[in-house]
């Protein structure tokens, strides 16, 4: 067995493990009782093989013997296998298996021939999920911890994809509620005072520098076309089209991060097609809402909450709790999503439980709704803490954040920690350009591996002819064994919704190919450079180069980064 095709060599190994103690049972070595399932772990330690399992020491009470007992049994019956030498026995009980020499020789013909997509996997078969992330309330520029949610969730999205689903990325368009109206008072004020009108702000509006240059653009757009009585609110369609503007504005930070929408779904059209109206009698029949102070509330204690909650205030507005129960309804019963994906920043923590409860209800089942919360993020500038904009001594923006320190390393750092942990990102570290940058340490890892293909090149000397049996040195096989991993860290993250597992497996990767190339340097041999005077030997490395070129440039596009030929 050679080719992968959604063949994991953890799962081989845990079919190998129950063959053999299947055969010790069959044989009166182990009893015939109920065993767990083998559980494949990568040793932290290399000097313990390539793959481990504790099943011995987890099999030992029930089995009535000693876990290097155990162990030792299950040695005598393993099936002889092409992939994995037979198992070795380490204290207090584990098995450890290596990789055959010959096996990890031929993956790098497999995957050369399968090219960048080779380990893409079929998880999900087609499946529908869709992703919202971000939905920033429209009513400002993104911020860093914006920043965040969308490297998680694009990343996510990429990963969900390479694993067979089929992925949509949704903005959810904030433009119904009390900020939206907010927004457009504030932007219709700053419209009057450019045309010359003395009005102040609305107390509760948003005093920033980008509200005068939005309004600017609408005098640029409509001229005084939008101008009401003094005192008088302006057309409806001054707000659309300033909501509109502060979208375009949105969505271009978010292409400048590499980061592209299917859908941008506006909350508004919940009301105006109907589907709010549909949700309310789905609940109202099901004798789930009940009027209370002049208010319509959802009984969601009676689902397990632990309070009822309003979903028309008394002056007759809807909740933004009414509005995402709608608009989940629409996500799983009108377009037919068969699971749902969440990113949202930790302080909607309390939001999350109350939603699944209102979604399940009105869906009718329970529905596969995940939330994907993510910590704050702290800036720093070396050991100096930075919290205010230099530009406008507000918030800092995801546009200044790129601008400063270029949109691969903000999503790396962002992508560097579990969504769940908070995260320190240190400007002056992301644009260093040395090896204490994770982010120069693996581009220039892929701009070393572009570089010695193209002397190849020019040298005239062929890609992808090379003889793989050459390739016996163990800096040569600990490369191999390194892009063996990436369909386990692509199921990792696809499995976990944990896109750092993919950012931490970029770094094992780098250093593979750093110490790989760096060997002659280190061992003072010729025959060690990629290059060499035997041309069989060259062509043999070229060939491994090649094909870490095209893992590393796979892994890269996963985390939406660019993957330089020069640096």
């Amino acid at each position: 067995m050679s080719e992968f095709d959604d063949f994991m060599i953890r799962d081989h190994i845990a079919d190998l493990v129950t063959s053999a103690v299947d055969l010790a049972i069959a044989d009166g070595l182990l009893p015939d009782i109920p065993f767990p399932e083998p559980d494949i772990e990568r040793p932290k330690e290399t000097e313990h093989g390539d793959y481990a399992t504790s099943l011995p020491l987890r099999f030992a009470r029930s089995a009535g013997k000693k876990p290097m007992e155990i162990a030792e049994i299950i040695v005598n019956t393993f099936p002889e296998d092409p992939i994995i030498f037979a198992p070795e026995v380490s204290n207090p009980g584990f098995l450890n298996f290596r990789l055959t020499t010959t096996w990890l020789q031929e993956q790098v013909e497999v995957i050369s021939e399968k090219g960048e997509n080779w380990a893409d996997l079929n998880l999900g078969q087609g499946s529908k999920i869709q992703i919202e992330f971000v939905s920033a309330n429209p009513t400002g520029p993104l911020h860093v911890g914006n920043g965040r949610g969308a490297a998680i969730g694009d990343t996510l999205a990429a990963v969900l994809t390479a694993t067979g689903y089929d992925v949509s990325r949704e903005y959810y368009i904030n433009d119904a509620g009390s900020q939206s109206a907010a927004f457009v008072e504030t932007l219709y004020a700053r419209y009057q005072q450019i045309l010359g009108r003395d009005v102040a702000l609305p107390e509760n509006g948003y005093p920033g520098e980008y509200m005068i240059e939005i309004a600017q653009k609408m005098v640029e757009n409509h001229g005084e076309g939008y101008l009401a009585e003094l005192g008088m609110p302006p057309d409806l369609q001054f707000g659309e089209h300033g909501t509109s503007l502060m979208v375009e504005y949105i969505r271009n930070t978010l292409s400048d991060f590499g980061v592209q929408y299917d859908t941008w779904f506006s909350e508004s059209t919940l009301y105006e097609e109907g589907v709010w109206d549909e949700v309310k009698g789905i609940l109202g029949g099901s004798n789930q809402l009940i009027e209370r102070e002049n208010a319509l509330w959802f009984t969601s204690s009676e689902l397990g909450e632990d309070k009822d909650n309003v979903v028309i205030r008394s002056d007759g507005r809807p909740t933004y709790y009414a509005s995402d129960i709608a608009y989940h309804f629409d996500k799983f019963a009108k377009r037919n999503f068969s699971r749902v994906i969440d990113v949202w920043g930790a302080d909607h923590h309390g939001h999350v439980e109350r939603l699944k409860i209102a979604t399940n209800a009105v869906v009718g089942h329970e529905c596969d709704l995940q939330v994907l919360l993510y910590q704050l993020v702290t800036l720093k500038r070396g050991d100096e803490i930075v919290r205010l904009s230099k530009r406008s001594g507000e918030i800092i923006t995801l546009d200044e954040l790129i601008e400063e320190v270029g949109s691969d390393a903000a999503r790396f750092f962002f992508l560097l920690r579990s969504p769940n942990a908070q995260m320190e990102f240190d400007l002056e570290l992301a644009v260093k350009k040395s090896n204490e940058n994770p982010v120069y340490y693996i581009q220039y890892a892929h701009a070393r591996m572009a570089s010695i293909l193209e002397r190849a090149r020019e040298d005239g000397r062929e890609l992808l002819k090379g003889d793989v049996n050459l390739l016996q040195q163990a800096h040569e096989l600990a490369l191999i064994r390194q892009m063996l991993r990436l369909p386990e860290v692509i199921e990792q993250v696809a499995k976990t919704s944990e896109p750092h597992h993919l950012a931490r497996y970029a770094i094992d990767f780098a250093t593979a190919f750093h110490i790989f190339n760096d060997a002659f340097k280190q061992l003072g041999d010729p025959s060690m450079k990629v290059l060499t005077d035997d041309p069989e030997l060259t062509a043999a490395r070229l060939k491994l180069v090649s094909t870490a070129r095209s893992v590393l440039a796979r892994c890269l596009q996963l985390l939406g980064m660019s993957a330089p030929e020069r640096m």
